[in-house]
């Protein structure tokens, strides 16, 4: 039986360095991000959002180390990229009880929180309550966790959800694996959707129409991206996204050299966007 809590991918976390030197070069690949923001001092960890439709990236770094980010450091310690996926979930204590009957270790739901700078000029805070799936099940190196936003208003703020890229929503994420199949088959348990095998990649839908997991191994990936684009891109993990755009032109005028035009789609090398393949396509 389906997971009565998650409802699709809500966010993909990517670990930074230098906050401020990602966003800015974020920002120099069309995105519009949120104002820097600072979590709680549980977490001690700052970001900055890149928000669409109904999901959003995350570009996160560490503040101040503390226990909760030891993860995120080690992670850190090795290359910069997508670290976690999140899922949303509408009840974060249910989707917790949820995992624990199936023999999963949850842990949460914790709480936190961060101040947002609203556009009249006010403060706000934007809340969650989340759940992690044990650490050690973390399919293709992704963790994976869930959110439930308490607050959507602070968090989905329209002035942010405009691109200059035409961007419009996460329509894949993608992990390069040296047993793609089992990695893919993993994530389908844990998260209780199908494998869908498509030639020489593993797909896993997350629900609701939101962006799917596509794995594949070195070939795959050789055969996805040519060597300007994969420059930079970690051996193994998740390694790359595909962006809807609502127009390629657009995109192409804005990414303008950092841009590599392939089979269809225009994509960012990883080296230029902190070890994520950032790739635009029309649906």
């Amino acid at each position: 039986m389906a997971l009565a809590h998650i409802l699709g991918t809500d966010h993909v976390v990517i670990a930074v360095r230098d906050l401020d030197a990602a966003a800015a070069q974020w920002r120099r690949m069309g995105f519009t991000l949120s104002p820097r923001g600072t979590h709680s001092p549980l977490l001690g960890t700052g970001n900055a959002t890149i928000m669409f439709e109904e999901d959003y990236l995350e570009l996160l770094g560490v503040l101040t180390e503390t226990d909760h980010n030891e993860p995120t450091r080690t992670f850190l310690k090795g290359r910069e990229g997508i670290e976690r996926t999140a899922f949303t979930t509408d009840d974060a204590a249910a989707g917790a009880d949820e995992l624990i009957a199936r023999g999963l270790g949850a842990v949460g739901p914790i709480r936190f929180g961060r101040p947002v700078d609203l556009p009249d000029g006010r403060k706000g805070e934007a809340r969650f309550d989340v759940f992690l799936w044990p650490p050690n099940e973390n399919p293709g190196g992704m963790r994976i966790f869930a959110c439930q936003h308490l607050t959507r208003d602070a968090v989905w703020i329209p002035d942010l959800q405009t691109h200059a890229n035409g961007a419009r929503r996460i329509a894949r994420i993608e992990i390069l694996a040296a047993s793609p199949r089992a990695e893919a088959e993993h994530l389908a348990r844990l998260i209780d959707e199908p494998v869908a095998p498509d030639g020489d990649t593993w797909g896993v839908p997350s629900g609701a129409g939101r962006a799917a997991f596509v794995f594949y191994d070195q070939a795959g990936f050789a055969r996805r991206y040519p060597d300007a684009v994969r420059s930079g891109a970690a051996a193994d993990g998740a390694v790359a996204l595909t962006i809807e755009t609502r127009d390629q032109a657009a995109a192409s005028e804005v990414l303008a050299s950092l841009a590599v035009t392939h089979d269809g789609a225009i994509s960012v090398p990883a080296c230029a966007a902190n070890g994520v393949i950032v790739s635009f396509a029309t649906p």
